[in-house]
């Protein structure tokens, strides 16, 4: 369209100039015809993807309006002949060299019978009587030249266009390849557990990954442009440090960061020196929240520190025992054999009555320090309770105002344990339930199994209706040596705890000031574990009650 305009408007002139000089009528045809192909040409434009052949027709077409200019021009002395070079070029862009090579036939075609035409007389009509033909020796030379241009155009745009090809595809693998780096590079620094940071040489953020932001509580677009060493919260004897990276080459420490909710974390950090894409050096900041592993270090040593203390106890605990009887026995032997005075006996059931106290003492501090060897059987553990019921009913500890009531299923409920540590759990919780009410009330032994959880589990319970526990120290239970009565050596549940513990199971302590206390021992049923599967045999907990 650009050039049929510009010939249209070099045609206008010249008839202006020289009127008749021209031959303007069949000019402006074939310029209107242009307008109407390329308006053709734009209206099937979005067909070309599907029906290809869309685009040889235009380019023959081209090649075709490009012989009608240059046959109105004066065919062989005609100026336009490089006009056929536009649609060679063309079809090498869209075609490349296949379709370069073709339309250069084509035009070498088209032009070859034009000029043939105008030596033969076959367009004497259209190029006028005025056109003086130059000699066939020179119109040969001229159609040789033409020919061997269009050839060598279309040759070399075919190969330029077939290597622009070739890179565009090369570039676009390439291309493709890196966004697929690019985009495998953030989903694995976005997917570390550490916090990692990079920052330009004043330190300024370039870039910070998801566990960054989640551990500082900072956004990385808000960290990004920061100085890292203030979104760090570094101490000034770190910043001080950063400069030395060069001949140090990297940086460990650990420090305390506050975040934005008052929180504490001690972070562990490393910092290197790195080169960035613009050839100038930076930091790089990994860094992690070690505050759950130095506290679990902290317990690990204090653990460690707790269990050689009480080796050591347990071994002088031992000692002390024997020397203990040794007294004990020596002034039981005193108080028959010697003449004494009233004051006198009292003063030896005082001393025979501490050593008894004492011994107990010792007695529940081994069992606690130094569990026993255990014998695993599989038994009823709703006989068990009921045993322990009737061992309270007749023990020191039970009163005449106490009642003491067993809940059970009618089925055995068997497990697979230890009969005395079982038996050991029971007397103890159900023995702090009873001294926990002086003045009478009723204690509620209850068993049964609980089929939701798991493999179910084995729920032993306790209630009694005494003078309860403060919620400030429910926590404080099952810590040795702690005991609200009067004779007790503190180590009961702490015994219990340690057993329950070894069984993979867990203690709850509900309890109401001034109406009662109730602990729940639950323990994890193991299959394939001798008499498991006879738990299946049970009923739920609300079965018959026994006194």
């Amino acid at each position: 369209m650009i050039v049929g305009t510009l010939l249209l408007g070099w045609a206008t002139l010249i008839q202006l100039n020289a009127p008749g000089a021209f031959p303007i009528d069949p000019f402006f045809f074939l310029i209107g015809v242009t307008y109407a192909l390329s308006i053709a040409y734009l209206a099937t434009l979005g067909g070309v993807e599907r029906f290809p052949w869309l685009a040889d027709l235009q380019l023959g077409a081209d090649a075709i309006l490009v012989s009608g200019f240059i046959g109105l021009t004066g065919g062989i002395a005609s100026y336009f002949s490089s006009l056929y070079l536009l649609p060679i070029i063309a079809a090498s862009i869209i075609r490349f060299r296949r379709g370069a090579l073709q339309v250069a036939v084509l035009s070498v075609v088209l032009y070859l019978g034009l000029v043939s035409g105008q030596y033969l007389g076959l367009f004497p009509r259209w190029l006028g009587e005025a056109v003086s033909l130059p000699s066939r020796q020179f119109a040969q030379y001229t159609i040789a030249i033409h020919l061997s241009g269009f050839m060598a155009v279309a040759v070399l745009s075919g190969s330029l266009a077939e290597r622009l090809r070739s890179a565009q595809s090369r570039l676009r693998d390439a291309s493709d390849e890196i966004q697929d780096l690019r985009a495998f590079n953030e989903y694995v620094i976005d997917g570390l557990l550490s916090g990692l940071a990079t920052a330009d040489a004043e330190r300024r953020v370039l870039t910070f990954n998801r566990a960054a932001a989640a551990i500082t509580g900072i956004p990385a677009e808000q960290a990004i442009g920061q100085d890292a060493a203030d979104v760090l919260q570094l101490p000034r004897d770190v910043r001080a440090r950063l400069a030395t990276l060069v001949q140090t080459r990297s940086l460990r420490v650990e420090c305390d960061y506050r975040t934005g909710e008052g929180r504490v974390l001690v972070v562990g950090l490393m910092a290197t020196m790195i080169a960035l894409p613009n050839g100038r050096s930076g930091y790089l900041f990994t860094f992690q929240d070690v505050t759950e592993l130095r506290r679990l270090e902290r317990t690990s040593r204090m653990q460690q520190r707790l269990a050689a203390v009480g080796e050591m106890a347990a071994g002088i605990a031992h000692e002390i025992r024997n020397p203990l009887a040794a007294m004990s026995g020596s002034i039981q032997v005193l108080r028959q054999e010697l003449p004494l005075s009233e004051e006198q006996t009292q003063l030896m059931d005082i001393v025979l009555r501490e050593s008894d106290r004492l011994n107990d003492t010792i007695r529940s501090f081994l069992a606690y320090a130094r569990p026993q060897a255990i014998s695993m059987t599989r038994l009823d553990v709703a006989r068990v309770v009921q045993d322990a019921a009737r061992l309270l009913r007749n023990s020191t500890d039970a009163r005449a105002t106490h009642t003491v009531d067993v809940q059970v299923p009618p089925g055995p409920i068997w497990y697979e344990a230890d009969d005395n540590q079982m038996r050991q759990i029971i007397w103890n919780i159900a023995s702090n339930g009873l001294r926990a009410m002086p003045g009478g009330g009723r204690l509620l032994l209850s068993v049964g199994l609980d089929t939701t959880a798991g493999d179910g589990e084995v729920v032993l319970s306790v209630s009694d209706e005494g003078h309860g526990i403060p919620p400030e120290e429910l926590d404080n239970v099952f810590q040795p040596f702690r005991s609200s009565f009067e004779k007790g050596t503190g180590l009961g549940l702490a015994i219990v705890h340690r057993i329950v513990t070894d069984y993979g199971g867990a203690i709850q302590v509900s309890s109401t000031v001034g109406a009662g206390t109730t602990v729940e021992v639950r323990l994890p049923v193991r299959r394939g574990a001798g008499g498991a599967s006879g738990a299946a045999e049970t009923a739920p907990v609300s079965g018959r009650s026994t006194r």
